[in-house]
């Protein structure tokens, strides 16, 4: 099978063949140039060590120091089963640093069968949210990280766009972007449901199950849209 680095093609040709390759998800998913070149550019994806199997599929490896992250493996629907997602995995694990993470829907079992074949090991459950909730009074802040650790990769302070905004509130505060929620720090689940009401439909991607804004999400007769299961590879 013939792989080629995800750098030789243009950022349209890869956003297509990505959005080909997640026809029939579990969730809709449609990739243009612009949202490619976002992730490219907040998720240190390294189109170098990525690779594309033509016409076939796609798997992104994105890379900070000793750490690695897939960010996203693709496969169109007329190859799928065919061997193509263990040729992008072992090609892109070949590159990787030693400890590589991914996400994958719990309900994916091809998926997670393939991931554990490969040594990869289920880690923590992590859970898609959107809410609405009736704004409750909050402070703007300035320009800063919450200083969390162990947060997924896409909420990790290295992929925060320049464009984010941080509001507080007694006991927490909340960094987001338009309707997406990044980051959240609260001592307990008041705090966070206050940071979580801001009379929008938010989106909170990637919460760790049991975390105290999932148990605000709950509160607030928010939606669990899916669940994850993050893998790590550690070797």
């Amino acid at each position: 099978m013939r792989l080629v680095p995800s750098d030789q093609f243009s950022y349209a040709e890869l956003a297509e063949l990505f959005t080909r390759g997640y026809e029939g998800y579990f969730v809709p998913m449609h990739f243009d140039e612009p949202t490619l070149r976002y992730m490219v550019d907040a998720w240190d994806i390294d189109l170098s060590k990525s690779r594309v199997a033509p016409n076939a599929g796609v798997a992104n490896l994105a890379v900070r120091g000793d750490r690695g992250w897939i960010g996203g493996i693709a496969v169109v629907p007329e190859q799928r089963r065919n061997g193509v997602g263990r040729a992008l995995m072992e090609a892109v694990l070949e590159l990787a640093p030693p400890t590589v993470l991914l996400e994958v829907i719990e309900a994916n079992e091809p998926a997670i069968k393939l991931y554990e074949a490969l040594g990869f090991e289920k880690r923590r459950v992590l859970e898609v949210w959107r809410v609405e909730a009736p704004e409750v009074a909050a402070v703007t802040a300035g320009r800063a990280t919450l200083g969390q650790r162990d947060l997924p990769w896409q909420r990790e302070d290295a992929s925060l766009p320049a464009d984010y905004e941080r509001v507080e509130v007694d006991g927490g505060a909340m960094i987001f972007r338009g309707g997406t929620v990044l980051q959240l720090d609260a001592r307990d689940e008041d705090a966070a449901a206050a940071l979580l009401s801001r009379g929008t439909v938010l989106n909170y991607v990637n919460v760790p199950e049991g975390d105290v804004a999932s148990r605000a999400l709950h509160r607030l007769g928010g939606e669990l849209r899916l669940k994850q299961f993050e893998m790590v590879l550690a070797r």
